[in-house]
């Protein structure tokens, strides 16, 4: 369900990631130097990422779909380069390579490895499941992800991410206010934390999780505001604003867990503590607070959209777990790749723009609108139904 349709393609270690974006309105100015690059460089930046991203320096070229530097309407096409896949061209050869290529046959705990290649039959080279397995991925779904978000500050929409907590870490501000006036110290941050304080411990843990060999996993949370109410429907399961943001954010690599506004707490509360009262001011409907995330019956409320992500452990460690060697059957310790020690502020990034996709999908489809001239009429139309005015000229309608 949705207006906009996304497909990714490629390995970690193959010639290029593509992307095909489906359903963009005509007339959004994009450039990619300007609107999708800068947003490819933070999810590189964190600290605790691994080699990789010295080598890489991901920028995006866009081969469809944007002609004069607006959107045409037409299918949005991107690539990017992996600039690391000189180095792999004999192992990762579309053609047939007729020298032998080292095989992986020994699956890591906690990564998609062993199911893959029960699923697939790759037991014989567990490579040909990774490569499209890896986080790698998400570098092309924050490409289109930024797009997304374009065309949502277009329509005065502003979103924001940040981590809350690494290793059981954490710090965060006390009001949403708050958080979006420390953009700039999210920004400067080697952890995308608010707290200097929190900042400095997470780097500490990180330091001990590399020199033992280990990973760190941690929480980020997204914000948006400024969305209009009404976006997502009550009316079919597959259509409910929150379980299309929740399933989209689980599908990012180790994400574990989504809660949308206070969540987990949630359920230990008195629902007097809970939900968010319904008031007035200045002649429109205004809520006391926001518990619910800017979400109740599957539909955004007008308040600004909360969500959180856990992310688990990445799975590679350098201190190995136990594993067995699919080629002998015999037990050894689990295969070792290139890998992040901790790259939850990546993450940060990534569900800032996956969240924008789905945001932007769902305003397009509730609205409609094959045009920025359009989509902006018909928002502006909604955002008027606040108006106590207007919703009792609505119960005033036979």
């Amino acid at each position: 369900m949705g207006r906009l349709r996304i497909l990714t393609a490629g390995e970690s270690h193959g010639q290029q990631l593509t992307g095909i974006l489906e359903g963009m309105p005509a007339g959004l100015s994009l450039i990619a130097e300007r609107d999708i690059d800068p947003v490819l460089l933070e999810r590189q930046k964190g600290y605790g990422r691994g080699r990789r991203q010295q080598i890489e320096h991901d920028t995006a070229i866009i081969l469809s779909g944007v002609r004069n530097g607006v959107t045409t309407g037409a299918p949005i096409a991107l690539s990017i380069q992996n600039k690391d896949w000189v180095h792999w061209k004999e192992r990762m050869s579309v053609e047939p390579f007729r020298s032998e290529v080292q095989a992986v046959t020994i699956p890591r705990p906690g990564h998609a490895d062993l199911a893959g290649a029960i699923k697939y039959g790759h037991a014989s080279d567990l490579r040909n499941v990774f490569e499209r397995a890896s986080a790698r991925e998400t570098a092309m779904r924050v490409a289109l992800g930024a797009i997304a978000n374009t065309l949502l500050r277009a329509l005065d929409f502003e979103s924001i991410s940040f981590v809350a907590a690494i290793g059981g870490i954490a710090g965060e501000a006390d009001t949403i206010e708050d958080i979006f006036n420390a953009r700039q110290i999210i920004s400067v941050s080697p952890v995308r934390m608010l707290s200097p304080d929190a900042e400095r411990r997470a780097i500490e843990k990180i330091d001990q999780a590399k020199s033992n060999g280990d990973t760190l996993g941690g929480i980020v949370a997204c914000m948006i505001r400024n969305v209009p109410a009404g976006i997502g429907s009550h009316v079919q399961w597959d259509r409910k604003l929150d379980g299309l943001l929740a399933q989209a954010v689980m599908s990012i690599q180790a994400v574990k867990g989504v809660e949308i506004g206070a969540g987990f707490h949630a359920s230990h509360r008195f629902g007097s503590e809970v939900h968010d009262g319904i008031g007035t001011h200045d002649g429109t409907i205004s809520r006391t607070r926001n518990n619910s995330g800017g979400i109740e019956g599957g539909m955004s409320t007008g308040e600004p959209i909360v969500l959180r992500a856990a992310m688990k452990p990445i799975s590679t460690l350098m201190q190995p777990l136990g594993s067995v060697d699919l080629s002998t059957g015999e037990s050894t310790k689990a295969h070792i790749e290139r890998s992040d020690v901790c790259a939850v502020p990546a993450l940060a990034v990534i569900v800032e723009q996956v969240v924008a996709l789905t945001m932007a999908s769902e305003l397009l489809e509730t609205m409609g609108g094959d045009t920025m001239t359009e989509l902006r009429e018909r928002i502006k139309i909604r955002r008027a139904r606040y108006s106590l005015e207007i919703l009792r000229n609505d119960l005033a309608q036979p």
